[in-house]
């Protein structure tokens, strides 16, 4: 099945998502009925999209025009940004937060209006980083435009049963990972253990998988795995006021992290670092990604985020480094063309 150029239309999951019924805001209408493509910005309101029909296709099927940009700005540069390290280092050596994450956005302008299609994009990322949690969703009457090439599993369900799949520690290959990540990646999975608590049945939250190294294009990280059984009544509602932001992708406290990101990072997050994916109210099933590895645009302007993780133990100069290896292979990627005549 192949969507109308620049129609609403979403790539999820391996189906091609078209006819769109309603657009929500409210998570609890994914308890009730339909499939949902669903993302949660890190900082404002949720776009919920219901569509009637999700059939067997391809990324090529949802894919316009798109004609990638050239130079890139970024919302905090180097010396910015290791300056925001080293506060973070002071503020655990105070005691206040164990780690935080720090995250910059980049953005640029795409040259040509007529060839600016989020559909193809993520084409053109399926081909060159497919990743497990890929997907992309365009609903251009609300300004939505969504590519994402994740890796990392906010929280999927199937049932009763929720999991997540934290990921914390990335390097170019296994033998570039080290204590400090392993330790970074504990630390988030004892919060999303406590996360999940919250909405799962007392004794069900589990870890069964812990600082597993997985392979994705250009890098490797570790990654672990928390799941539980929900607590009878908990909804959709009950699962992100507990589990969101993620978090991965904001520290540990997770509160006091969140204060600390908030006086740091100049501009707003927007998509990235919120929750990506879909959920299937009929079947009780879902996949909910991280949102990084992710562009989003806004008229003729592209975004993408990348951050790292901060602990005691960081090098300022190898935090901003990382930044740097998770955004080059997908700019590299986003700067090229598809089917531009």
């Amino acid at each position: 099945m192949r969507a109308a150029a620049g129609a609403a239309a979403a790539y999820l999951g391996g189906l091609v998502a078209t006819d769109l019924l309603e657009v929500a805001q409210d998570p609890g209408v994914l308890d009730g009925g339909g499939r949902w493509a669903v993302a949660l910005p890190y900082d404002g309101p949720a776009v919920l999209a219901r569509f009637g029909r999700w059939e067997p296709g391809s990324p090529e099927d949802v894919a316009g025009p798109w004609r990638g940009p050239g130079r890139w700005r970024t919302s905090l540069d180097q010396r910015d940004y290791i300056d925001a390290v080293e506060f973070v280092r002071g503020r655990i050596a105070e005691g206040d937060v164990y780690q935080a994450n720090i995250c910059r956005v980049i953005e640029a302008e795409l040259p040509d209006p007529s060839a600016h299609d989020i559909g193809g994009l993520y084409a053109l990322l399926s081909q060159g980083n497919p990743a497990p949690f890929a997907g992309m969703l365009r609903l251009p009457d609300h300004d939505v435009h969504i590519a994402c090439a994740s890796p990392e599993l906010f929280v999927s369900r199937r049932g009763d049963v929720i999991e997540s799949g934290p990921i914390k520690g990335t390097g170019r290959t296994e033998s570039d990972l080290t204590a400090k990540d392993e330790a970074e990646n504990v630390m988030i999975v004892d919060l999303v253990r406590n996360d999940l608590s919250r909405v799962c049945r007392p004794g069900t939250v589990t870890v069964p998988a812990l600082l597993a190294v997985e392979e994705h294009p250009g890098l490797v990280h570790l990654v672990s795995t928390v799941r539980g059984e929900l607590t009878p009544g908990s909804g959709w509602r009950d699962i992100i006021d507990a589990a969101f932001p993620p978090g991965s992708v904001t520290g540990a406290p997770k509160i006091a992290a969140l204060r600390i990101i908030e006086g740091l990072e100049p501009v707003s997050r927007e998509f990235y670092c919120g929750a990506f994916g879909w959920v299937d109210a009929d079947e009780g099933t879902a996949d909910l990604a991280v949102a990084i590895r992710t562009f989003w645009r806004r008229g003729d302007t592209v975004r993408f985020g990348t951050g790292a993780g901060i602990t005691w133990g960081s090098n300022a100069e190898a935090e901003w480094a990382e930044t740097e290896l998770k955004a080059a292979r997908l700019t590299s990627l986003a700067a090229q063309e598809w089917g531009v005549a």
